[in-house]
């Protein structure tokens, strides 16, 4: 094949390489996967055995069909006690409340909690904050809420974005008045260190999007805040009896690409252990 040929060809195979790799990603951007998790907790009470929390994040005002139809009946199939959002319910370059407002819709039957991401404060947060306030959603923003379930109960301890600086985990501990289980949620791992030295039990957090591009047996490439091929990505994590839970999320940041990383809900049952 001649120079001149080589040439009008290489446009032509590149343009059929990024066709090929649009048609096999954008399926699995909307292939949500339910990962569950079982995490033993030192000296959990008999009626807190099995409670399980419907981990959601990273939204990012993506839709899942009309009216989030398609992920509410996915999530219709699982069993669980509480929702947890852990922030970035919009997205700062679409910052459009009405994604996050039908799933929230959705699951009004459930008592439902928050904490703010940085695209939440990169967006108008007040008037985000007001909508969920108004659908029932419980914002906690460096505090701590007592849940009763049976004769025992936990504390659902919420801070502000660790991203942006705003996190204040002492302030958020110092509602809690006991030494019932204590479940942490944040938007970013950031918080780990602090959790851990704490000895907080649960705390579930998101924003990595697992990296959005993983390599096989490597993990992510990048996480924002992190260098490249970071250990927080995804998944469980253990230091001092405090577990992470790292959800890959629901929406995509900057790129709109999912590379082995699907979106996910995550499903946590406290074990006694």
């Amino acid at each position: 094949m001649g120079e001149k040929a080589m040439k009008c060809v290489l446009p032509t195979l590149l343009l059929a390489a990024l066709l090929l790799t649009a048609v096999f990603l954008h399926p699995r951007m909307y292939s949500v996967a339910i990962r569950e998790y079982s995490v033993q907790v030192h000296n959990l009470p008999d009626d807190l055995d099995g409670f399980t929390i419907l981990h959601l994040t990273d939204l990012h005002s993506k839709r899942f069909g009309e009216g989030q139809r398609e992920l509410l009946q996915l999530i219709r199939q699982c069993d669980y006690d509480i929702v947890a959002f852990t922030g970035d319910m919009v997205d700062r370059r679409r910052p459009s409340i009405e994604p996050a407002a039908d799933l929230i819709r959705g699951l009004q039957d459930s008592d439902m909690f928050f904490v703010p991401g940085n695209h939440d404060h990169a967006a108008d947060y007040p008037a985000v904050r007001e909508v969920l306030v108004d659908m029932g959603v419980e914002i906690l923003e460096n505090r701590a809420v007592r849940r009763a379930v049976g004769q025992a109960h936990l504390w659902l301890v919420g801070v502000d974005d660790p991203s942006l600086g705003r996190a204040n985990l002492t302030a958020a501990l110092s509602d809690v008045t006991d030494d019932f289980p204590r479940i942490l949620l944040a938007h970013a791992p950031a918080i780990y260190h602090q959790a851990s030295e704490e000895e907080l039990d649960v705390v579930l957090v998101g924003h990595t999007h697992g990296g959005q591009v993983r390599l096989p047996f490597v993990g992510a490439v990048y996480v924002p805040g992190q260098e490249l091929f970071p250990e927080f990505d995804r998944g469980k994590f253990v230091s001092n009896e405090a577990t992470m839970i790292i959800n890959a999320g629901l929406g995509e940041s900057v790129w709109p690409v999912r590379f082995f990383c699907r979106p996910e809900i995550a499903l946590i049952t406290l074990r006694s252990g």
